[in-house]
């Protein structure tokens, strides 16, 4: 009785009022797939509730209050609901309703919706007999996008919610330009330019925003520590967890960098820790799985070059390099190398990185439906000859063997772009690259 009562209050705060504080937009759309269930994934506190809110809100300004409504199952007082409760949840709901059972669709937004057990049987069942469109969201230690299409029985696609984009920074600190970067006037660039710097060190989780250097690593890093734990360990019941946190640690103080199984074994074994390289094989998929990292493959038709050639490793968000290498040096480069991929990831494209015939390397092939291509290189400061004429040998024999991939060098600054001439490369500013509509 005392769960149905808690049930019930959620229900009556599902069709009451929204939110009363303000929740910043993020430039994220579910795709229009009719009969199809959506889960909203991603790394922890990157901002999914928020989303799900944010959809829900939307909804509202088109239907009455009552058909979009959300209820989040991290409430302490649901502890112990099952799939049979949230039928009596569904009954209640008509109970109140009854015009819109079998006549008008509704929405439900569902929030951590791992916690109930065989949830994904109930919305199955529900979406074959009600007009009822479900949008989940929930850990990533138990909602994993290949689970939900195993689970759901390709009744579900996955949308990932990931830390602000620069575009959303300024958005949310109420600065987000009204006109294009290309019109701004030498203040407003200059003003946009800080921000940026400030963007690769803070990054785009929304708790880290507006607090002290100090509060922001331990904020960061016990994210980190969570993933690990719950998201990795508790779920896999991995027993190596030195080793585990050797590799996060790697991984987030040399950012952006080529990596391989076996290179890795190596260096594990010889720091003392007894594991094989399957294992270290399925760590680094942990990791990526619980969108922590991602890894980036070579350019290449062979499936065997791919499999043989290191990966690059990339961290979910820029302020998590900071939290870990937090020491004298700048991480500037790689933190604005890491800002670009997850644009490139944004605007939907299929991301590599080129090796070329002459060992030159250029930082990413974006390949977009539709086959538009691009072959970008990064370059935080190339006012050095040598410098610069690294970076466009690099992108003009990647040319050579990409021939319909358009060229682009972003750099920081913009009076560093518009002093650099190349026939066949593009410079960009950074600011203008990433405030660019996209493809």
């Amino acid at each position: 009785m005392a769960l149905l009562h808690a049930l019930r209050e959620q229900l009556n705060a599902a069709v009451g009022g929204l939110p009363q504080h303000a929740l910043t937009h993020r430039d994220i759309r579910l795709p229009k797939i009719p009969n199809k269930a959506h889960a909203v994934i991603g790394m922890r506190r990157a901002g999914k509730t928020c989303f799900l809110r944010q959809l829900q809100q939307a909804c509202r300004g088109s239907v009455a209050p009552e058909r979009a409504i959300f209820i989040g199952f991290d409430d302490d007082r649901l502890a112990g609901i099952d799939a049979g409760q949230l039928d009596e949840l569904l009954e209640e709901y008509y109970r109140r309703y009854p015009q819109f059972r079998r006549r008008e669709r509704v929405w439900w937004y569902l929030d951590e919706i791992q916690l109930v057990p065989g949830w994904d049987r109930f919305v199955r069942r529900v979406m074959d007999t009600e007009p009822i469109d479900f949008i989940v969201s929930g850990s990533s230690a138990k909602l994993l996008s290949r689970e939900i299409h195993s689970s759901l029985r390709g009744r579900a696609v996955a949308t990932v919610v990931s830390p602000f984009s620069f575009r959303e920074y300024l958005r949310h600190r109420g600065e987000e330009p009204a006109s294009s970067a290309h019109r701004f006037t030498a203040a407003e660039r200059s003003a946009a330019e800080k921000r940026l710097r400030e963007f690769l060190v803070v990054g785009g989780f929304p708790e880290a925003q507006g607090i002290d250097e100090a509060t922001r690593i331990v904020l960061l890093q016990g994210y980190v520590d969570t993933v690990l734990f719950r998201d990795v360990v508790e779920r896999y019941g991995v027993t190596q967890v030195a080793a585990l946190r050797w590799i996060t640690r790697h991984a987030l103080r040399s950012p952006c960098s080529s990596f391989s199984v076996n290179r890795l074994y190596n260096d594990l074994r010889s720091q003392g820790h007894a594991i094989g390289k399957a294992a270290v094989h399925d760590l680094l998929g942990h990791l990526i799985d619980a969108f922590l990292l991602a890894a980036v493959p070579v350019a290449t038709e062979s499936e065997r070059r791919r499999n043989t050639n290191p990966r690059k490793l990339y961290p979910v968000d820029p302020g998590l390099i900071q939290a870990f290498d937090s020491g004298s040096r700048s991480n500037a480069g790689h933190a604005l190398e890491l800002v670009v991929f997850n644009e490139l990831r944004r605007r939907g494209a299929d991301v590599a990185y080129v090796k070329t015939k002459g060992d030159l390397e250029v930082d990413f092939l974006a390949q977009y439906p539709g086959g538009r291509e691009e072959l970008i290189q990064v370059c935080v400061d190339p006012s050095e000859p040598a410098t610069l004429g690294r970076e466009l040998a690099a992108l003009d024999a990647a040319g050579f063997e990409h021939p319909r991939a358009v060229r682009q060098l972003i750099v920081m600054d913009a009076s560093t772009a518009g002093r650099i001439r190349h026939p066949r490369t593009e410079p960009v500013a950074a600011l203008q690259w990433l405030l660019s509509s996209s493809p």
